[in-house]
């Protein structure tokens, strides 16, 4: 009788724990979710980086020192194409980028908005710092802004009209 009375407790935990963890419905739960998880230093038991040398920080202390090594050889291009599914998506996963953090929105804050551009420019720096070389923020920033924004153009002109409609104007505007 203990055994099916513990067995019950834990499955009635799970439905109100899953229930607590539903995603906001509202705008206005979302942005209350948001200004939350900008806040937290953890999220889900992983430690989320204030900026970009925390960040620095703590790749260093998670990636082991021959695997560094490699994708410090890398070109920069390779590197991050190469690990962008492997590193780059535990970047976004586990640093709250698609949700919100504090890092994503110190991201943010720089002007890149999207989650995997995110993840790209971490990736980017993080390979420039192994190798010394000048973190160049401003024009990354920048060369990100305008491939998003051509993507976004590129999308709208493949894109099919689907309904159009033509009205006259009436002689008093409306």
């Amino acid at each position: 009788m203990a055994r099916y009375s513990l067995l019950l407790g834990l499955l009635l935990g799970s439905f109100v724990w899953a229930s607590a963890q539903k995603p906001p419905e509202t705008k206005e739960e979302y942005e209350k979710a948001y200004e939350w998880r900008i806040k937290q230093e953890t999220l889900y038991g992983v430690y989320i980086p204030a900026d970009l040398t925390d960040a620095f920080i703590q790749l260093n202390r998670l990636i082991d020192e021959p695997s560094k090594q490699k994708f410090k050889a890398m070109d920069e291009e390779e590197a991050t194409n190469r690990l962008f599914f492997s590193l780059g998506r535990w970047i976004t996963h586990n640093w709250g980028f698609y949700g919100g953090s504090r890092l994503s929105h110190f991201l943010k804050g720089l002007g890149i908005t999207h989650p995997e551009d995110m993840a790209r420019f971490v990736m980017i720096t993080y390979h420039r710092n192994l190798n010394r070389q000048p973190l160049d923020v401003k024009n990354l920033v920048e060369r990100f802004q305008a491939e998003r924004k051509k993507e976004v153009e590129d999308k709208h002109k493949e894109g099919t009209i689907l309904f159009e409609e033509t009205r006259k104007v009436g002689k008093d505007g409306g």
